[in-house]
């Protein structure tokens, strides 16, 4: 990955506390795709990746982040959402979408996150992705949303990211997610909660109605659960 400056972390008040207590904000990751790929339609590719993402995942925690025992990497899937294109080519495919949260993901670092842009990069390439224009049709895009509080600008890395929350594909997904009922094992607080700004299932209902009244265009479509990508 190509940097034009160097990462720069402002890590508020709010993340020290919450680090020195022991717990680990989360990060979210947005995933599409509406050209083919190796793997196949934009569908196979998601179904394919999914799995790789989370060893991509496991292996960069490990190497990064050192999560106490038990703690931490828990992985919270989005349903998959048929999405209207954003920019680019009037005439390209409609995308399939979604967003992981990782629970827990341990204490947020610029570097670190670097290195996972760097490795999600790489994931793309893999399927065959190229950057041939802005908003352009792609067989795989992966990006980081946010990383707790944390703050970082520098090549093509920017923390969070400027407009997800202007971005249907985005909301949408996490709205579901926000929407879900807590599973026994997990915390009652929904882990879409835990960005930068208190999020609840009806603040993320509100701004993907905005989202979508701003850009004309139509609703998500959310797909039904199927084998390799549970409801």
């Amino acid at each position: 990955m190509e940097r034009s400056s160097p990462c720069v972390v402002r890590a508020s008040l709010a993340d020290q506390a919450e680090a020195a207590a022991g717990g680990a904000p989360d990060l979210a990751i947005a995933l599409g795709a509406n050209l083919p790929s190796p793997a196949g339609p934009p569908l196979a590719t998601l179904l394919a990746v999914r799995p790789l993402l989370a060893r991509v995942l496991a292996d960069w925690q490990a190497a990064f982040c050192r999560p106490a025992p038990g703690a931490g990497g828990r992985l919270i899937w989005s349903p998959l959402f048929r999405t209207a294109p954003v920019g680019g080519p009037a005439d390209q495919p409609a995308y399939l979408n979604a967003v992981l949260l990782v629970r827990g993901a341990g204490s947020p670092g610029c570097a670190a996150a670097c290195a996972l842009l760097e490795r999600l990069h790489q994931l793309e390439r893999r399927f065959g992705r190229q950057r041939r224009e802005p908003w352009g049709p792609r067989s795989l895009d992966l990006d980081l949303l946010w990383w707790g509080r944390l703050r970082c600008r520098g090549g093509d890395l920017e923390l969070p990211h400027p407009r997800w929350r202007q971005r249907a594909f985005v909301l949408a997904p996490l709205a579901a997610i926000a929407a879900a009922p807590p599973r026994p094992e997990a915390p009652t607080t929904c882990a879409a909660r835990q960005i930068c700004a208190p999020l609840t299932g009806e603040h993320l209902a509100e701004a993907l109605a905005a989202a979508l009244a701003a850009a004309d265009e139509p609703a998500p479509l959310r797909l039904a659960g199927r084998p390799g990508w549970p409801d």
